[in-house]
């Protein structure tokens, strides 16, 4: 059954609605990951805030018939832009913020048995900070800045139905 939700005043969670459907993100024949459909629509959103802040498009395709397929190349130059912009940013709220998406992103790459490229912050691109900043908690090395998002990323995939 192909159901579209769409982003109106109208539109009202159902818990139950939610715990019964599911969509699945593959690539190729491998499922990546089988959410819910709150889960998937707000991942979803979350995908075309990034495409639109990065420029680039994710790789991850349409959701059709409860499906949507990953392309690797698109999507290998997603994350390697979305972890380069996420080390980079010096903004407090933008880190906080995108550290749950960059960590959903990472569980599919690691899915797919996809290396990253994890940046270092010797290089800012002209015009990369924008608006005042709010500095980081705290400044950390690249080791430690890898292992944390990391770490959260293999926490979240525990929870993360395949």
């Amino acid at each position: 059954m192909l159901r579209h939700i769409m982003c109106s005043p109208r539109w009202r969670y159902d818990p139950q609605e939610e715990a019964a459907l599911t969509q699945y993100y593959e690539m190729g024949d491998q499922t990546l990951w089988n959410p819910s459909h709150g889960a998937s629509r707000l991942f979803m959103s979350q995908v075309g805030v990034y495409q639109a802040e990065l420029g680039l498009p994710s790789g991850i395709g349409p959701m059709e018939a409860d499906q949507c397929q990953i392309d690797p190349v698109m999507f290998k130059a997603f994350i390697d832009a979305l972890l380069a912009w996420h080390r980079r940013t010096s903004h407090g709220v933008m880190a906080a913020l995108s550290e749950g998406f960059v960590a959903t992103v990472l569980v599919l790459a690691e899915r797919a048995d996809m290396g990253v490229k994890w940046p270092s912050t010797g290089f800012v691109e002209a015009g990369s900070f924008r608006g005042v900043q709010v500095p980081t908690a705290q400044e950390s090395t690249e080791e430690a800045w890898a292992a944390a998002i990391q770490q959260k990323s293999h926490e979240l995939g525990r929870f993360m139905a395949v």
